[in-house]
């Protein structure tokens, strides 16, 4: 054999087993890590997480702004879609086994003239892989790489599941990715009803989603959807009279970007991620790692009504208005601020303005100043939009901030514990901070009364005839209670009457007989967390709880004397539609007094709203049976009502984040600031039957009262004439028309996922699921390849 013959020979055996080792090198990950087989089965593409309330509504989702993603079925994409990728990015994806060599040596002998090689597989191979380096000859080990895991992908994938992992992880601009968001984002429907033009839009805006954005280039993403639209021609999918029609349309966008500040409920799903990550801290994905709900795609399913939640919204929005403008009538604030420089201080330096000044190297003194200088700015104000354009000094914007009355409104079942809604403020895009949670504390007032009454009544025998001391009394070492000795009424009253008009002498009395030491061992023993101070103004509400416990404490009265924490989550799954985490509420609930006292305090709290601090409200809803008790505060800082029915426990609580910022007018308590929220919530309810809930539903009354009570008869105990309450809760001064609903229609916070003006929810059967099967629908009859190869070029099994 001639020498040049043995070169070329030595050459070429040379380079094909360089080659071949390279290759094998690559798929055994000495480039870097190449995903197994079963981590192409269930590619770990970051995507977002979405929460759903009861019916399986899409209430939001939890994303980094890289991995805003949901996926979505080959079977719920529009066949137009699928139509215009093809043509566009692989015309021969249904031949070739991953790898389209004839595309490969054109884009390689023509240096990508003509469109380059990689085929929709590739494209997702080096999307699975996050490969792009600029370097161009680690770029071709990249491209190695990329052609053995298209090999694995088409072994062990149908075309059908390809197409759709590709067009679940691909980018669309904005920081939108996946088909999913984007058919969502532009048009406001699910991909499975894009039309021609749509879809052509889209697919346009994969060869570069910046420069196609028809946001920002309008001519460019005409021209770009025009071509794909010519390249379905081309390829058979549309005639030519189709084509020229569709070329000739304009754009026609319906874009609205899901952020984390829209959907339902901002401030319970802003809450509800901390309680997500505690339930799964011990939860262990296949590979050992832990769940992120940013990255790992899993669908939280919640106890959230989305109809209620929407009616609680719009009774914090119809009401709040009116009552910030009495707030902000007040003479005082003119002055406040004056004595209180020091918050004043504390809220400058905390301002993004002020951090960014200071990162920018200005002096502090320079710093104070521009906060004299009139700028226009975006504030908060009581309108559709929450917000308005205004001109005024960002000090000046400070104390406008601070001065907006905030609220919180919670509601859940008595008996099962389900919160059904929860706003934890006026404005979440806003004001981020939630006032229903469990650490969100203010001073619960009267509200208190209750459960000190329901202790008295199981342990010291206490009964709504018991008749009580209405004066002032003293407790050796701690002073008097009330400490002004102020007493208002009769100087005896029932125990009945006492607490429908909520006088604070005849508490003080029933609280000397209990022992505050003792009370403070009940409140822990009802399931409350917060440890509160022993003293005797316990009995008036001198401790600061969340509204969140106190929903838990009010648990025990419709609760038939059972303590219920609130719960909302019902099962957590990952991507795959896999349960990981199940929720069972029935070890939270315990039963801390009896039946027949939990009934009598319900009978005994209708006095509240039917003759009390809260007199009327029962008649005006039409309720056959409820009970409830309103609370206000030292100086009017904070305004409770809390109120339930034998199906509902709700409560709401009014006041300003700054507790020296007051309603001072004694016209103003809990039964006038707060409970306008609460009822027209409940006039919302009770006036959509679609939710269940009966306005003639009655308490159960214990087996062994059946024949021993009068339900009428502690009723019958309180006094007629509305007595005011010597902490303002008995309305003092002016008239409920003083404090009306707002005329204006402001719409609630909620936003719907909406889908042609539907809202976007979840299958009916994959919201109810028994615990013991997956829960991932089944996909439509693609037919799936089965078996896996061993190695590389190996024969795949026969189906």
């Amino acid at each position: 054999m001639k020498r040049s013959v043995r070169i070329f020979w030595y050459i070429f055996l040379g380079g094909f087993l360089f080659c071949v080792a390279v290759v094998l090198m690559a798929n055994f990950g000495i480039f870097g890590k190449m995903p197994s087989l079963k981590e192409l089965e269930n590619p770990s593409i970051l995507q977002s997480s979405e929460v759903y309330a009861n019916d399986g509504t899409l209430m939001g989702r939890y994303y980094r702004e890289y991995a805003n993603r949901s996926n979505v079925d080959y079977k719920d994409i529009s066949k137009n879609v699928i139509d215009a990728l093809v043509s566009t990015e692989d015309k021969r994806f249904y031949d070739h086994s991953g790898v389209d060599f004839k595309s490969t040596l054109r884009a390689v002998f023509l240096l990508g003239h003509e469109g380059g090689g990689s085929t929709i597989t590739q494209q997702l191979a080096k999307t699975l892989l996050d490969q792009g380096s600029k370097n161009k000859a680690w770029r071709i080990i990249e491209k190695i790489k990329e052609y053995i895991v298209s090999i694995k992908l088409e072994r062990n994938f149908t075309k059908e599941e390809i197409l759709a992992l590709y067009l679940n992880a691909v980018p669309f601009g904005d920081n939108v990715y996946g088909i999913r968001n984007a058919s969502r984002t532009f048009f406001q429907k699910e991909p499975d009803r894009l039309d021609v033009n749509e879809a052509a839009l889209l697919i346009g805006m994969l060869k570069g989603n910046t420069i196609y954005n028809p946001r920002k280039n309008y001519k460019a993403a005409f021209d770009r959807r025009n071509v794909v639209i010519t390249q379905m021609e081309v390829n058979n999918k549309l005639s030519h009279a189709e084509a020229d029609k569709l070329r000739s349309l304009p754009i026609k966008l319906n874009y609205r970007k899901l952020d984390q500040n829209n959907g339902y409920a901002p401030y319970f799903r802003e809450v509800l991620k901390t309680d997500i990550a505690d339930a799964l801290k011990d939860v262990r994905k296949p590979d050992g790692g832990t769940y992120n709900i940013y990255d790992d795609g899993l669908r939280i399913f919640t106890t959230i009504n989305p109809k209620m939640q929407e009616y609680a919204e719009e009774a914090v929005a119809q009401w709040m208005p009116s009552l910030q403008k009495a707030m902000s009538s007040q003479s005082y604030l003119k002055n406040v601020w004056k004595n209180h420089q020091a918050e004043l201080d504390r809220y400058m330096k905390q301002s993004d303005r002020w951090k960014n000044m200071k990162e920018d190297g200005i002096s502090d003194a320079d710093i104070r100043k521009s906060f004299n200088e009139k700028t226009p700015m975006k504030v908060f104000a009581w309108n559709a939009k929450r917000e308005k354009d205004t001109v005024m000094t960002p000090l000046d914007s400070i104390k406008y901030s601070r001065q907006m009355m905030q609220a919180s409104f919670m509601c859940m079942d008595p008996i099962t514990g389900e919160v059904s809604a929860w706003v934890g403020g006026i404005g979440f895009k806003t004001y981020k901070y939630d006032h229903a949670n469990l650490k969100t504390k203010r001073q619960v007032g009267s509200t208190i009364k209750p459960l000190l009454y329901c202790q008295a009544m199981e342990e010291r025998g206490f009964t709504p005839e018991t008749v009580l001391d209405n004066e002032a009394q003293y407790f050796p070492g701690n002073g008097w209670v009330p400490a002004g000795k102020k007493c208002v009424g009769a100087a005896q009253v029932t125990m009945a009457g006492a607490l429908a008009h909520s006088l604070n002498c005849a508490s003080a009395y029933v609280m000397k007989n209990v022992g505050p030491a003792q009370f403070a061992d009940f409140l822990s023993r009802i399931n409350i967390p917060t440890k509160v101070d022993v003293v005797p103004a316990l009995a008036l509400g001198a401790c600061d709880l969340s509204l969140y416990e106190m929903l838990w404490g009010y648990s025990i009265f419709a609760g038939r004397g059972f303590s219920t924490k609130p719960n909302f989550i019902t099962r957590i799954e990952d991507r795959n539609g896999n349960v990981i985490k199940r929720f069972d509420y029935s070890i939270n609930r315990k039963e801390v007094v009896s039946e027949a006292t939990a009934y009598r305090m319900c009978r005994m709290m209708q006095g509240t709203v039917d003759v009390g601090t809260a007199a009327g409200l029962r008649g005006r809803l039409g309720a056959a049976e409820m009970g409830g008790k309103t609370g206000t505060t030292n100086d009017n800082a904070d305004f409770w009502f809390m109120g339930y029915t034998p199906q509902l426990l709700a409560g709401t609580w009014v006041g300003c984040d700054d507790r020296f910022l007051t309603l001072a007018s004694s016209a103003y308590a809990g039964g006038r600031v707060a409970r306008p929220i609460w009822e027209y919530f409940f006039q919302k309810v009770y006036a959509d039957k679609s939710l269940g809930i009966d306005k003639n539903a009655r308490f159960v009354v214990p087996a062994d009262l059946e024949n021993r009570i009068n339900t009428n008869s502690e009723i019958d105990l309180i006094s007629a004439p509305n007595q005011p309450g010597d902490e303002g809760e008995g309305g003092g001064v002016g008239t409920e028309q003083d404090y009306k609903i707002s005329n204006e229609y402001i719409p609630p916070e909620s936003t719907p996922v909406t889908d042609d003006n539907n809202n976007i929810k979840i299958k009916k059967d994959s919201v109810e699921k028994s615990p013991a099967i997956n829960t991932k629908k089944p996909a439509e009859p693609v037919k799936k390849k089965k078996g896996f190869f061993k190695k590389i070029f190996g024969k795949k099994e026969k189906d």
